[in-house]
């Protein structure tokens, strides 16, 4: 499936045609923004997700005074002149960590201590195994300790009544590993959004066989399904579908039902286009629009089905399709997840080669992002041509370089804003 004509050749026909501004139109998607009902799941199961509730330490961190090094219990105060002349102790006992055993210090004693052991009562400091000649019976120190000193104090990472993990922050390892510290097991989370993507088009085979002439492999399912993950969604990849209207109807109408996205590829330009809009259009009203970028102008959105979700019929070639993803779809995912800025990182970047662009609209061209060593400045490598079907020259892009819709060229040399394709935005 490609786009129209028209859509390829904005000159011939789009001139007439009334364009919807790119903020306007990724404003109006982002308003159809539903974040799906908090679940509470195993903390095993929740990296990547949004805490969706305030997590209060129930327990201190550490729970209990305990040696942060291998070495001597001991009071600071009957080491304190161990820098001068050294010190003799006798050796009470021993603490391994894990112990529950409480143990009481008296003056002038020491007791050998290992790493994470509980201190003994009294014991204010832990003198570490180099400061000492390591006996056992009878410790000779060194050196001078400070109290508190290679102690972990209980409290001192985690009070009871802090928070641990705060609404709305991204459970990473850190976190996963800091609410198993404070004792929690389960934690609300905010799921990720469920996003289906279709492919529409008769002329499409799977990867997996060998077209005929006049057929193409089926690139958007997998692409697009590959940026809905990248986004952060949980990701059902329809795969192809038939532009047969009843089929097509009662295929999306069953993907409502267990999205909370839904995007149909090749849905957009063309008659068959109009075909799928037309099948679509009982489910809900779909606003079908030019929107002043390039690639991918021609575009659908609408809110489908008894929850209004949120779909997308966007271009059928897959270097638009990829195109108004990244720029109009990744966003709803990413404010579904609740996501603070649901954007993409973009930084000012030094033109290496010139580029042109197309008249009235906002260009997104591929381009690789580099650094100058010698000062820090960001340089951009523009990559093949302007073309909306060269998608090797996607693939080794790393970012867009964003034209604004009043210039049609940009000289080599001159800054200009893109948006950085990093994994992790």
């Amino acid at each position: 499936m490609t786009e129209s004509l028209d859509a390829a050749r904005p000159e011939a026909a789009e001139e007439e045609a009334e364009f919807r501004s790119v903020d306007a139109q990724i404003a109006m998607t982002l308003d159809a923004a539903v974040r799906p009902q908090p679940v509470r799941v195993a903390i095993s199961e929740a990296q990547g997700l949004l805490c969706a509730e305030e997590v209060v330490a129930e327990h201190a961190l550490p729970g209990f005074d305990q040696a942060a090094i291998d070495g001597y219990a001991v009071r600071s105060v009957d080491v304190r002149t161990a820098g001068q002349e050294p010190v003799q102790l006798p050796v009470v006992g021993e603490i391994a960590a894990g112990s529950r055993q409480p143990r009481r210090l008296q003056p002038g004693q020491a007791v050998r201590v290992d790493t994470g052991a509980p201190l003994p009562t009294l014991a204010d400091a832990v003198v570490p195994l180099a400061y000492t000649d390591g006996h056992q019976a009878k410790v000779t120190v060194h050196r001078s300790v400070p109290s508190a000193g290679y102690v972990r104090r209980a409290g001192e990472d985690v009070q009871i009544g802090d928070v641990a993990v705060r609404r709305g922050d991204t459970i990473g390892s850190a976190q996963v590993g800091l609410l198993a510290a404070v004792g929690r097991a389960k934690v609300l989370v905010y799921p990720r959004p469920r996003v289906s993507i279709v492919s529409v088009g008769d002329e499409l085979v799977d990867v997996d066989r060998t077209p005929s002439v006049g057929q193409v492999y089926d690139v958007n399912s997998y692409a697009l399904a590959a940026a809905a993950r990248d986004a952060g969604a949980e990701v059902s990849r329809v795969g192809i579908v038939p532009s047969d209207p009843k089929r097509l109807r009662e295929i999306v109408e069953g993907r409502l039902l267990m999205s909370e996205i839904v995007v149909v590829a090749g849905g957009a330009g063309g008659a068959t286009g109009d075909e799928v809009h037309a099948a679509l259009s009982d489910l809900g009203r779909i606003d079908m629009t030019r929107v002043a970028m390039h690639p991918g102008s021609v575009q659908g959105f609408g809110r489908l089905g008894p929850d209004s979700v949120p779909t997308f019929l966007i271009p059928g070639n897959p270097m638009s399709a990829l195109v108004v993803f990244e720029v109009l779809v990744r966003p709803l995912i990413r404010a579904a997840r609740g996501t603070r800025n649901p954007h993409r990182r973009i930084v000012g970047a030094r033109l290496l080669s010139p580029i042109t662009s197309t008249e009235g609209r906002r260009g997104f061209l591929r381009g690789q992002l580099l650094r100058d060593e010698a000062n820090g400045e960001y340089l951009v490598h523009p990559l093949g041509q302007s073309g909306a079907h060269l998608l090797a020259s996607l693939a080794e892009a790393n970012c867009l370089i964003n034209v604004p819709e009043e210039l049609t060229e940009v000289a080599a040399g001159e800054q200009v804003q893109v948006t950085f394709l990093a994994q992790r935005a």
